[in-house]
Parts: C-alpha cells; sequence; structure tokens
C-alpha cells in the first residue's frame, strides 16, 4: 500500500508517542520535501522530529511536478501541494490530509484520503488501539487536537 503523509497526522501522533501506528497500519510512509522541511528541519526542537528522522519506514521523496505544485500553493500551503502531487505521481492509494482545503483539493483530483480521525477509528476497528479514549484525550492534552464530542465518540467506539 502506497501512503503520502501531510505533516499534522505526523506531528499529533509522534507528540502522544504513537507514530508507529502508522507503521503498523500502512507498512510505509512517503514524505513529499516540503512536510519532511516542515516535520524535520523547522521542527527539530518538536516532539516527533526525531522519531520521524530515525523511522525507516518513513521515506522522503520529491515531487516532480513543480508547476502543479506552484499552481495548489496558490490555494494551499506547501506541504499539502506537495503531499497532493506526489501521490498522484506515486499512485497512492491514500493520502493522510487533515486540513480541509487540502482534502477537497486531493478528492477533486480522484485521491482517496483520510486524515488522523480516520486513521484512530481505522485502527480501533482493527484492533490496534485497544486505549482509543486515553489517545484522544492525550491528543487534546498534548497536542491541541479538539474533536466534537460526536467525533470523539466516533473514534472511541461509542456511536
Amino acid at each position: 500500500m502506497i501512503v503520502v503523509a501531510d505533516a499534522s497526522p505526523l506531528i499529533a501522533l509522534a507528540r502522544v508517542g504513537r507514530l508507529e501506528l502508522l507503521r503498523t497500519m500502512f507498512g510505509r510512509l512517503l514524505l513529499p520535501e516540503a512536510v519532511w522541511h516542515e516535520v524535520v528541519a523547522a521542527g527539530l526542537d518538536r516532539a516527533g522530529a526525531g522519531m520521524v528522522i530515525q523511522a525507516d519506514w518513513i521515506e522522503r521523496r520529491k515531487a516532480a511536478d513543480s508547476g502543479m505544485v506552484r499552481l495548489l500553493c496558490r490555494d494551499l500551503g506547501a506541504g499539502e501541494s506537495e503531499t497532493i502531487v506526489l501521490a498522484r505521481e506515486a499512485s497512492a492509494d491514500l493520502v493522510l490530509i487533515d486540513e480541509r482545503a487540502g482534502r477537497t483539493a486531493a478528492k477533486r483530483l480522484g485521491l482517496r484520503v483520510t486524515g488522523l480521525v480516520g486513521v484512530l477509528i481505522e485502527a480501533r476497528e482493527r484492533g490496534l488501539l485497544p486505549d482509543a479514549a486515553a489517545v484522544v484525550d492525550d491528543l487534546h492534552r498534548r497536542a491541541g487536537f479538539w474533536l466534537s464530542e460526536d467525533l470523539r465518540q466516533m473514534v472511541v467506539g461509542r456511536q
């Protein structure tokens, strides 16, 4: 399975010590240069940068179509733009992206998209996240990741 990730799901999971969940679920991830820069170079002093550097299952890759990246950057950030372009170039099975505008653009280009909430729900359903409620609470406290009560209940499996 080819999965391309934007920064926000990586950063959030790394902050709560759950980055390996992505490895367990997907095997490996592709990160475009802008995302690598955001998570590692610009975020070297933040939680998760070291984990991403050491993760041999995360592959850094350059998006080749710089024209398409520039076009998408009119409405999106560099990370989202490169994530979408790299996903198209790699014929990705899935794109991990949380930002609404990025998700909308990716879907318009025919990409299959999920975000952190979707990852958590799938992980719980596959039995990989038996402590889903604790993880959601930890994401809120340590990563500033807020969910409505309805979404929270979906993640923890009570809806």
